[in-house]
């Protein structure tokens, strides 16, 4: 087997437990692969080829991210232009996308001998449409459109096969995937769901409104997005990274894409595992005494 490792060293430990990986795909008799940008980082591991990151992502059979989400959603870029599977070993704080945590490295021989699941999730595609061009992105989380720091008041019109869906006054609107809803959607006060299904999650960002609630809406008709804003300008980010700004001329448009992301699982139920284990340590994790 053929593994492209994507590591990010700025994650906290994140080089020991990429060394540890290497050391037991060897023993696996798997063939690493990385780019050539981490040679000076890990070139005293003989067993690791470090070609470009275009050979990496074509020579592999399977991608691994180490690090957080973040990590995951900046290797999903590459393994879907390259129709790769990705597998998330975490070493950050939640890590919903991971399938093993950095104490279950032990567990890699299992992806070496093919037992393991494989998920496969939504992306969006978003076009955003101004008087001179158009741009198309896919996102694996989430679209986030929003209002600039010096804007004072921002409109936004959410419609969908000419019909308005939500004509509303707030802070910014948040269009995610089943995957990314538990990203900034869930933060906002957005619904969990379960990542298989293919939707799109309509969350609100601190609209001003009394009776404002998430909505799931069916990704196969484009959703269609419009801001005022005081400032002239609204912002676009896409999976966390900015996209750029936008009129109240353009039109952003959000829908299904036509491409796949595969996560592999290797514990299995690692999402309801994370949601148990991980959201609800907060609480756990208070001393007795401070609730009552």
């Amino acid at each position: 087997m053929n593994i492209y490792i994507f590591p990010n060293l700025d994650k906290q430990n994140c080089r020991e437990y990429t060394r540890q990986t290497c050391k037991i795909l060897k023993n696996e008799n798997a063939q690493v692969y990385m780019d050539k940008k981490y040679r000076g980082d890990f070139g005293d591991i003989e067993h690791i080829i470090f070609p470009d990151e275009p050979q990496c992502a074509s020579s592999c059979d399977v991608m691994i991210a180490i690090g957080g989400d973040g990590t995951i959603l900046k290797c999903a870029g590459i393994a879907m232009e390259w129709g790769k599977p990705i597998l998330g070993i975490n070493c950050g704080r939640l890590g919903f996308m991971a399938s093993l945590e950095h104490d279950q490295l032990h567990m890699l021989s299992q992806l070496c001998s093919g037992n393991y699941s494989v998920s496969r999730r939504m992306m969006l595609n978003i076009r955003v449409i101004s008087a001179d061009k158009e741009t198309d992105r896919c996102a694996l989380n989430d679209v986030v459109i929003s209002k600039t720091q010096d804007c004072k008041i921002a409109d936004f019109e959410v419609s969908k096969s000419g019909q308005m869906i939500s004509s509303l006054r707030a802070d910014g609107v948040i269009f995610s995937t089943a995957t990314g809803s538990t990203a900034y959607s869930m933060s906002a006060g957005g619904p969990i769901i379960e990542p298989q299904m293919e939707c799109i999650e309509f969350t609100q960002i601190c609209p001003h409104s009394l009776f404002a609630r998430s909505m799931i809406l069916f990704p196969d008709l484009p959703i269609q997005v419009k801001c005022h804003c005081s400032s002239g300008k609204a912002l676009v980010n896409i999976d966390g990274n900015l996209f750029g700004e936008v009129s109240q001329n353009d039109k952003v448009l959000i829908g299904r894409s036509e491409k796949y992301i595969e996560i592999i699982d290797i514990t299995g139920g690692s999402f309801f595992n994370s949601v148990n284990e991980k959201l609800m340590q907060p609480l756990k994790d208070i001393p007795e005494g401070i609730i009552k």
